[in-house]
């Protein structure tokens, strides 16, 4: 799925102004934060047992404060924005989906917030949908970072996701229109528990300001997720690669 051009250029304006991120006041507070782009190998659709590459937009480890520094998200309390990034569901994908609704592309918006502390990220997000769902969906979970040299660090992590209503029918659900075209089983799931997530991910530092990761991803659906006639597999796994720009701005 190719990644939005209004995206893709906001992630290239952030990425030039990096260049006198440098120039910062001595002793002042600092805003720091990871941004950067990559590739997702992950399920054709929610579900699927088939693969597809889609974008990976990364922004994480938001930082303000003294004591904030690039590639290094400061201990204590903190909230930040969250978004996703979800790619469309077309009929032309896979033949299972043939009867089916396509799904416009969506943006997930929303906050984050958490502790951390020796290494430890315990957090919790909110997000709403626009575009090919409206709906709410969060996630609480911890991670962990293991320095393992002085460039790379192991980050490992579980997670509880949520979904509501609008969510869940838009990509577990089955009208009955979409069921007398299909053949599947009309399905109207409730909001709830979606899934329970396993994750590693590894990070090299190449240069002060600019890291490469590698991500494995295992997602387990639960509940009516699970229980969705349109679920192949409900184990969920994606590997991703990507590249982040450390970001600081002195004020």
């Amino acid at each position: 799925m190719p990644l939005p051009r209004t995206l893709a250029a906001a992630f290239g304006l952030a990425l030039a102004a990096t260049l006198p991120a440098a120039a910062q006041e001595a002793g002042g507070p600092v805003l720091s934060f990871d941004l950067g782009l990559g590739v997702n190998m992950g399920p054709t659709y929610p579900g699927s047992d088939d693969h597809e590459a889609s974008p990976w937009l990364i922004l994480r480890d938001l930082s303000f404060g003294a004591d904030a520094a690039p590639g290094r998200p400061a201990d204590g309390f903190y909230l930040s924005p969250s978004f996703d990034y979800l790619g469309g569901r077309d009929t032309g994908d896979d033949p299972r989906l043939r009867g089916l609704d396509e799904i416009d592309p969506a943006v997930e918006l929303g906050l984050r917030g958490g502790y951390r502390f020796s290494g430890v990220d315990a957090y919790a997000t909110l997000r709403q949908g626009f575009g090919g769902h409206s709906g709410i969906v969060g996630e609480v979970g911890a991670r962990y970072t293991t320095p393992l040299t002085d460039r790379l660090s192991l980050t490992s992590g579980l997670a509880t996701t949520y979904g509501d209503d609008d969510y869940m029918g838009t990509y577990f659900g089955v009208t009955p229109g979409e069921s007398a075209a299909s053949g599947y089983d009309a399905f109207d799931p409730d909001g709830g528990v979606k899934s329970a997530i396993a994750g590693f991910e590894m990070r090299y530092q190449a240069t002060p300001r600019t890291a490469v990761l590698g991500r494995l991803q295992a997602e387990r659906l639960l509940g009516d997720a699970a229980d969705s006639p349109l679920v192949r597999d409900d184990t969920q796994v994606t590997v991703g690669v990507g590249l982040v720009r450390s970001l600081s701005f002195g004020f």
